[in-house]
């Protein structure tokens, strides 16, 4: 890969093989971290996928549970200190 100028950014293009890996499209959200060194010494970075919007929501919902059926919201108890 190759690192470039792109405004006052630096951008690196990512090679096909890499993209199809993680599941890639445009719009999606990286995470770069360091990782321990290679055995050469040499700096190491880890690229993993963000989560989306949506991806998030629904990772929510899988832990929301219904209320009891005798369950009533009161905002004075709710809000009683």
């Amino acid at each position: 890969m190759q690192v470039a100028k792109w405004g006052n950014s630096l951008a690196v293009r990512l090679p096909v093989a890499l993209v199809q890996e993680l599941g890639i499209v445009d719009g999606d959200e990286l995470q770069l971290l360091p990782a321990t060194q290679a055995p050469e010494g040499k700096p190491c970075v880890i690229v993993s996928r963000l989560p989306s919007k949506i991806e998030r929501l629904q990772a929510m919902r899988r832990f929301r549970a219904p209320f009891p059926a005798d369950f009533s919201f009161d905002r004075d108890e709710a809000n009683a200190r």
